[in-house]
C-alpha cells in the first residue's frame, strides 16, 4: 500500500522543506521545543511531517509531526530511566517490519523515503521510539495484566473462525474534526458507558451519528466478519447481543458498534482478505458525482474519468485489510466489486470509493503461545494511554 503512494509523491514531497516550511529553511536546526532536557529540532519537525504526509496520516501534517516528536521524546525520557536500550539488530528488525508493510525490505523502503526528501535517520528515529515505547510499557505493566485461559480461549475462537461469522452491527459514528479528537473520544466514551439495549442506541446514533446509516438508528445490514479490520471484528466478537462496544478511533472520527446478533459457521476455513479498491476525489457536487458513478462500472472506467487530472486524484490501491485505513475499510466493509462509497472527505474533496476486488487467502491458524501474547499486547495497548498521559502532565514543555 506504502509503495504506490511513495512512488506518486516522491517528485512533489521533495521540494516539501523549501515550500511548506520556508520560515524552517532558513535554520532547520535550531531548536523549536524543549521536552525536560531533550530538545526538538526545526528540521526534525519538518522531517517528521514529510513523513507523515507520504504515510498519509490525518490531521494537519506539521501539528502532528509535533505531537508525536514531544511523544517520542517523553517515551526515550521514560526508557533512559528504566535503563532499557535497544540493539542494532532490534531496530533493524523493527524497521524491516515496517517496511514489509509496503512489501519492501528496509533499504527498499529507506531508499524510497529518500526519493521524498526524508533521510534514513528519520525512519529509525520513528521506529526506536516506538520499539523502546513498547518495552517501557511492558516493563511497567506486564505483571499488572491478568491473561485467563478463558481470555486465550475466546481469542483463540476469534482468530481461527471469525472468517466463518457474519455480523448484524447498528453503528455510530461521531465526527472528530482537527483539534477535536479528544471531545469527540470523550462523548464517545459516556455514550459507551450509559448506552442500554438496541432502543437506546438507534435513539442516539439518530441524534449524534453523522453516517449515513443515522436514519435508520444505525442499522446496518450482514456483514462478513472478513470484511471488517481485526481490531474492529475482535471488539464486535467480544460483545454479547445488545451490547455496546467501547469507542474506537478512525481518521476523522470514533465510532461506536452494537452487536445485534451473529450468524457462525463453524465448518468455515479461517481465512486472511485482501482487497482492491480505488479512491477518486472528486468535487463535492452531487451532480457531478452521479455522473462519474454512471459513467463508471468497474475501477478501470474511472482512469477515463481522471483523465488530465493530477495523479494523486485517482489512486489504485490492493493490499491486506489490516494495512486499510480504518474509516476507509469500514466503507469497502459494505461494498461488493463494483459499488460505490462516498460517505468520506478529505481536504474539501468527496472520496469516491469504489471496490475493485476482494479475496479470500487460506492461513494457517495462529498458536495458542501467539494468541496469548496478542491479547496480552491488546491490553497493554489501553494501559499505554494512560502511561503516556502520566509523562505528558509531569512533563516541562516549553518554547525557546
Amino acid at each position: 500500500m506504502l509503495i504506490s503512494v511513495l512512488k506518486r509523491q516522491a517528485a512533489a514531497v521533495a521540494l516539501g522543506l523549501a515550500l511548506t516550511f520556508p520560515v524552517l529553511a532558513q535554520d532547520l536546526f535550531t531548536p523549536r521545543l524543549y521536552v525536560n532536557d531533550r530538545v526538538i529540532t526545526n528540521y526534525e519537525v519538518a522531517q517528521r511531517a514529510l513523513f507523515l504526509r507520504v504515510l498519509r496520516a490525518p490531521g494537519n501534517p506539521e501539528e502532528e509531526a509535533l505531537k508525536a516528536l514531544i511523544e517520542d521524546r517523553l517515551r526515550q525520557t521514560e526508557a533512559k530511566r528504566l535503563g532499557l536500550k535497544l540493539s542494532d539488530d532490534e531496530v533493524m528488525r523493527g524497521m524491516t517490519e515496517f517496511a514489509s508493510r509496503a512489501n519492501l525490505s528496509a533499504e527498499e523502503f529507506v531508499a524510497e523515503l529518500g526519493k521524498a526528501g526524508i533521510a534514513a535517520e528519520t525512519f529509525r528515529d520513528f521506529v526506536s521510539a516506538g520499539l523502546l515505547w513498547r518495552q517501557a510499557v511492558r516493563a511497567r505493566f506486564l505483571g499488572q495484566v491478568p491473561i485467563s485461559e478463558l481470555d486465550v480461549d475466546r481469542a483463540l475462537e476469534a482468530a481461527t473462525r471469525p472468517r466463518a461469522l457474519r455480523v448484524l452491527a447498528s453503528e455510530l459514528v461521531i465526527p472528530a474534526p482537527e483539534g477535536q479528537e479528544d471531545a469527540a473520544m470523550a462523548r464517545a466514551q459516556e455514550l459507551s458507558d450509559t448506552l442500554r439495549g438496541e432502543a437506546a442506541f438507534a435513539a442516539a446514533a439518530r441524534r449524534f451519528s453523522a453516517a449515513p446509516s443515522a436514519g435508520a438508528g444505525g442499522r446496518l445490514d450482514w456483514l462478513p466478519l472478513a470484511n471488517l479490520p481485526a481490531a474492529i471484528a475482535g471488539k464486535l466478537l467480544a460483545l454479547d447481543a445488545g451490547e455496546v462496544s467501547d469507542p474506537i478511533a478512525v481518521p476523522g472520527a470514533v465510532v461506536l458498534f452494537l452487536l445485534r446478533d451473529v450468524a457462525m459457521d463453524t465448518k468455515a476455513e479461517p481465512i486472511a482478505v485482501s482487497v482492491e479498491w480505488a479512491e477518486f476525489l472528486v468535487p463535492d457536487d452531487a451532480a457531478q458525482i452521479a455522473k462519474i458513478r454512471a459513467a463508471a462500472d468497474s475501477c478501470t472506467d474511472l482512469y477515463a474519468q481522471a483523465r488530465g487530472l493530477p495523479e494523486d486524484r485517482l489512486t489504485v490501491t490492493k493490499s491486506g485489510l489490516d494495512q486499510v485505513p480504518g474509516d476507509v475499510a469500514l466503507e469497502l466493509a459494505r461494498l461488493d466489486p463494483g459499488e460505490v462509497s462516498t460517505a468520506l472527505t478529505r481536504g474539501g474533496f468527496r472520496r469516491f470509493l469504489m471496490l475493485c476486488g476482494r479475496e479470500a487467502v487460506v492461513e494457517p491458524p495462529p498458536t495458542r503461545d501467539q494468541i496469548r501474547e496478542r491479547v496480552i499486547n491488546q491490553k497493554l495497548e489501553g494501559m499505554a494511554e494512560g502511561y503516556m498521559e502520566e509523562l505528558r502532565s509531569a512533563a516541562i514543555i516549553r518554547e525557546p
